[in-house]
């Protein structure tokens, strides 16, 4: 089986290269081991407090917080044939290692689905796009303050299960109005995965065999375990994600709304797109999702519905963009989620049916 194992490296904390003194938990030391193939890394990944390390972008960074305190990090980098975009006439296929960049600046992409070059040019920084993967930018994870400072807040059930949410009565602001339960209010932090969810896009996964996963049924709700984010089983590995062509794909449109004007996640966010009938005038099809208010990336089927078959004017998008928070729940700082989500929606839909 393909795999080089390196000398173990030993992290060092986050600050000056000096170890953490947050509750005398340096960075431990571990094996570092580059796998040449899909299986080598999924045997590695069976074993205890491994982690797989693409673009790192996001791994890194909970390693220097010890929210991440691996015995083994396989590197995946060197497999190849996973760093590949494919367009036909009938879907989109990009591998797990393409480079977030590489695709928001594909000249076939922008012209096919332009939400997903949207979504990945939207996010972050032109540096960390030029190192994160696709695969890697599917699996981060949230930027709740809480799950982040385990020597501040100990209490967290997706970092340890069954020690509380120190969000729900803490500052709230950044997280989830849709999808909580009384174990995690946190937001997913993605956009890629939002435009993804909205086009009927499947997550590719190989272990012993090779499956597909709907995008939507990919990420789980936190309920009662929310630890457990994604349904990979533990020999799997992102290899690539598909997404099916369409001409609701073709006049769609990202829509990000933030703090400030760049390099931060979204206060709210819509993906949508419009197929229209010969008329010029009725909805034929429409697809709609947001990000930043909810645990996972949000479809907004009931929206959808609401829309099929009406005529495209400013005032039928924002009544039934209306329903966009239906059921959603505050937790205090957070209530402006409830109000914004649906002006966000509604402003999306206006820019891709082009309505002042």
């Amino acid at each position: 089986m393909p795999m080089r194992r390196l000398p173990a490296h030993r992290g060092r904390g986050a600050r000056c290269g000096r170890p953490r003194e947050e509750g005398s938990r340096a960075m431990k030391a571990f094996d570092y081991l580059r796998a040449d193939t899909v299986a080598a890394a999924g045997a590695e990944a069976t074993q205890a407090d491994t982690r797989l390390l693409a673009g790192g972008t996001t791994l890194l960074d909970l390693i220097k917080l010890n929210v991440e305190r691996p015995a083994r990090v396989v590197d995946i980098t060197r497999i190849a044939g996973l760093d590949g975009i494919a367009v036909s006439s009938n879907a989109i296929r990009i591998g797990a290692l393409a480079k977030m960049s590489k695709v928001a600046d594909h000249a076939d992409i922008k012209a096919a689905a332009p939400a997903l070059s949207e979504s990945l040019w939207r996010a972050a920084s032109a540096q960390l796009r030029n190192m994160a993967s696709i695969g890697g930018n599917l699996m981060q994870r949230t930027r709740c303050m809480y799950f982040r400072d385990p020597g501040a807040y100990p209490n967290c059930n997706k970092r340890t299960p069954g020690s509380g949410c120190a969000a729900l009565n803490g500052v709230n602001r950044n997280h989830a109005v849709l999808g909580t339960s009384e174990a995690c209010i946190a937001i997913y932090p993605g956009d890629f995965a939002v435009a993804l969810v909205a086009f009927d896009a499947k997550v590719i996964v190989q272990g012993a065999t090779e499956r597909s996963i709907p995008v939507d049924e990919f990420f789980l709700l936190p309920g009662q375990t929310p630890h457990l984010e994604t349904r990979l089983a533990p020999a799997e590995m992102i290899v690539g994600v598909e997404v099916p062509r369409s001409a609701v794909l073709q006049r769609s449109h990202y829509l990000k709304v933030r703090d400030r004007a760049s390099y931060e996640f979204a206060a709210a966010s819509a993906a949508v797109g419009i197929e229209m009938e010969p008329d010029g005038k009725t909805i034929r099809e429409v697809r709609i999702a947001v990000g930043g208010i909810a645990t996972k990336p949000w479809r907004l089927r009931a929206v959808e519905a609401a829309l099929k078959g009406k005529t495209l004017d400013e005032a039928t998008l924002r009544a039934a963009a209306a329903a966009t928070a239906d059921g959603a729940k505050s937790s205090g700082h957070n209530a402006f989620k409830i109000d914004l989500a649906p002006k966000v929606v509604a402003r999306a839909l206006m820019t891709v049916g082009g309505i002042a």
